[in-house]
């Protein structure tokens, strides 16, 4: 395969009416009317702006990076022209023709749901490739030609090493969350994965969050790609409020049991997603509300993929009120009616918050996203409001003991917070009801989320389906 000459990214201008009632209809886009009508059933009424700007790039042919807020549309921009080019094409022979490429297993199901609802008059098979289930109906998948495979690079690296599917047809390839599949964790999977699909495709890179140097990585993948952007990059949805909590770690629990049980948040806290940092932090936290008789689940890798299916599954019907998770939930999942985000734990890096709170707020939506801070996240935070170019709102819990002593026997592992509220300009506003919150203007890749191991020689596509 000959190496693609670098060119840099053609700027195109979302349409300044994409968010009015006024703007552009679904009827506008030039979508397939098979496609069009499982979208009205869908309850569609108005595309979002990534989705007016992206459409029409994409059923021309270019290569496109796609940059949205999250909770914006960015599946649908991508799908449904994808579909619409395939129901055009009529039903050839079989092979696959589509691959979208994503970093969790939960993604890649929430894909395939959406597929499933656009592509419903449409002969077109969908499938899933990843790992923590059997892969012997992926195999089957693969060697029968399913037009849309969407999956994790691990298993699938590893299903194609034992050449498994053909992808001499393929026509469109799909990065979601860019910026996670191009970091150091994936980038050699995802080079050994286009280095065996064919030359001739499009490729679709979209994402919320798109550093200036994993944007260069594009250039590697793509030809001559339009890249649209729309809202500012690496910034929260405008419709999420966000508060710091300033607290010492000893007191993170008690903190979060006052805010879910009593504070004058707690009635409307009633789909909250908790973020820890470790998989063993979560379980801690899950413990501790189920002892206090909130009704609490858990998704991390380190639980199986029924107990993280059945974990995400009771927190989408409200079976549980309460979801604690690691990182993994934080790229793409989408459950309506998230109220609150809690960082129990805060990011150590500004891409990975603005992914965690846009669980909440999704579809213009309203929503909160509660961070608690101590003394040795102040320079996580201070690197997070540069990158979002302004402050965040400091807040304290009615009620709540900040002189609490720790639990006897307790160990305190760093020192205690000093509290204060450092000055800074543009801070988030008051206001906006739910306690008068304020409302703002090399990651390890693979493992058990992508599921399983690298091949050890290359491999490339051939006629004989390797």
């Amino acid at each position: 395969m000959s190496t693609l000459t670098p060119t840099p990214p053609t700027e195109v201008p979302p349409a300044a009416s994409a968010a009015t009632p006024a703007g552009p209809s679904f009827a506008s886009l030039k979508l397939d009317a098979r496609v069009l009508t499982a979208v009205q059933e869908a309850g569609y009424t108005q595309p979002t702006p990534i989705q007016i700007a992206a459409i029409p790039e994409v059923l021309a042919g270019h290569d496109l990076i796609g940059i949205a807020q999250t909770g914006t549309g960015k599946t649908a921009a991508f799908m449904l022209p994808i579909l619409t080019k395939l129901a055009g094409a009529g039903r050839g022979a079989p092979g696959i023709r589509v691959l979208v490429l994503v970093p969790t297993r939960e993604l890649a199901a929430q894909i395939e749901e959406n597929v499933n609802i656009y592509a419903k008059h449409l002969n077109i098979r969908c499938a899933t490739i990843f790992g923590g289930v059997g892969e012997r109906p992926q195999m089957n998948a693969l060697r029968a030609g399913t037009e849309v495979i969407i999956a994790c690079p691990g298993r699938l690296m590893d299903l194609m090493e034992r050449r498994n599917g053909n992808f001499s047809g393929l026509q469109h390839l799909v990065l979601d969350e860019a910026d996670r599949m191009l970091d150091m964790g994936f980038l050699p999977s995802i080079r050994r994965i286009v280095r065996a699909m064919p030359q001739q495709r499009q490729t679709l890179m979209f994402s919320a969050t798109l550093s200036k140097e994993i944007e260069g990585l594009t250039r590697d993948f793509q030809r001559s790609p339009k890249k649209i952007e729309v809202g500012r990059r690496a910034n929260p949805a405008e419709t999420v409020t966000q508060r710091i909590y300033e607290v010492p770690h000893h007191l993170k629990l008690p903190l979060l049991s006052h805010l879910l049980q009593h504070s004058n948040l707690a009635e409307d806290m009633d789909s909250v997603l908790i973020f820890t940092r470790t998989k063993h932090g979560a379980d801690r936290v899950a413990r501790k509300l189920e002892q206090l008789e909130i009704r609490t689940g858990v998704l991390h890798s380190g639980r199986s993929q029924p107990q993280r299916m059945r974990a995400l599954s009771d927190f989408k019907c409200g079976a549980v009120r309460v979801l604690v998770a690691t990182d993994i939930a934080a790229r793409g999942i989408d459950v309506d009616g998230i109220s609150h985000v809690i960082n129990y734990d805060f990011p150590m890096h500004s891409d990975d918050y603005v992914h965690r709170i846009g669980r909440t707020g999704r579809a213009q939506q309203v929503g909160d996203a509660i961070s608690f801070v101590c003394a040795d996240d102040e320079a996580s935070l201070r690197q997070l409001e540069r990158s979002i170019g302004h402050g965040i709102l400091r807040a304290k819990a009615e009620g709540f003991d900040y002189a609490m002593a720790p639990a006897p026997g307790a160990s305190v592992p760093r020192a205690g917070l000093v509290m204060h509220t450092p000055n800074r300009s543009g801070g988030g506003r008051p206001g906006g009801g739910k306690g008068g919150g304020g409302r703002p203007g090399s990651r390890p890749g693979g493992g058990p989320d992508g599921g399983g191991n690298s091949p050890k020689r290359d491999f490339r596509h051939s006629k004989k389906g390797k």
